[in-house]
């Protein structure tokens, strides 16, 4: 077997799409080339996964190695593409059984070690591995984050070793399963809180109420902000699809989220209207 194919996700936004990583190994003087758009973050990869695959007891193949992130026109970014180069690689050179990476998805930065370190957007990938009808195996910490889906089983990690030897089911790993969370924490912004402003207050309700927008125009220290913050303490509790939407925004950010609460974001009063929208240039466009 000197070819190999395995299926991984990337991040565009909110949304995962399908990546195919195609190793072929030929004969020729030891070099590795990787096609496919790969940014910086994905070309080092040869060096992590050169390094991982030798640390954790295989051979690194000395012969010409051509990888190719499929599709062609779709820009990879991050680490997360390591675990399913390295798979490919195993595979392809007859260390790992050709059709033992069948249903799988493979998320996950590798370390030189070979150790799994966590990556970003977990959930978005879950979620299109979910809808695929493919399981998904991922670094252990970030497998609560995907366990946030009901209904789906995932394989948690926490090493290159570990994934081998569930893949020649020497010792299988368990389907980390749990339940979505569908308790929701009380928000510690409490309307309550807020003394006087009746007016504010009662608009504050009927928007809640209606589900309308609203608008609060002053100058800096008249409350603004700490009305709106306490609007999410009258709002009704979140409902699954919105909660993980919410989760999936935090996810792709890398910022912390509790599953269940609604989110707030204050931007200073001082910020441009681009800044407020997420102005900047994509490191996909540069």
């Amino acid at each position: 077997m000197s070819f190999a194919k395995i299926y991984t996700r990337g991040v565009l936004g909110l949304d995962a799409p399908l990546i195919e990583v195609e190793v072929h190994i030929s004969q020729g003087l030891p070099s590795l080339t990787m096609v496919g758009l790969a940014e910086a973050a994905v070309r080092e990869s040869k060096d992590r996964v050169r390094s991982a695959i030798i640390n954790s007891g295989f051979n690194f193949p000395t012969k010409r190695l051509t990888i190719n992130l499929a599709p062609a026109d779709l820009p990879k970014d991050g680490a997360r593409l390591d675990l399913a180069i390295a798979l490919g690689i195993l595979i392809a050179s007859d260390q790992l059984p050709e059709h033992s990476t069948a249903g799988l998805e493979f998320i996950g930065e590798l370390a030189l070690d070979g150790q799994l370190r966590p990556t970003t957007g977990t959930l978005s990938i879950a979620i299109a591995c979910q809808q695929a009808g493919h399981q998904l195996m991922l670094p252990a910490e970030n497998a609560a984050e995907a366990a946030k889906l009901s209904d789906f089983a995932v394989f948690a990690a926490h090493n290159l070793k570990q994934v081998c030897q569930h893949l020649n089911q020497s010792e299988l790993l368990a389907p980390y399963m749990v339940t979505t969370e569908h308790t929701v924490e009380a928000s510690s912004l409490d309307l309550a809180d807020v003394k006087g402003q009746l007016r504010p207050r009662r608009a504050l309700e009927i928007a809640a109420a209606g589900g309308h927008s609203l608008l609060f125009k002053g100058p800096p220290g008249t409350g603004k902000t700490l009305l709106a913050s306490r609007l999410a303490g009258i709002l009704p509790p979140l409902d699954l699809n919105e909660n993980l939407e919410v989760a999936r925004i935090y996810s792709v950010a890398n910022m912390p989220h509790a599953f269940g609460t609604r989110p707030f974001r204050a931007p200073h009063h001082t910020a441009s209207a681009i800044a407020l929208v997420g102005g900047g240039v994509s490191s996909q466009n540069k």
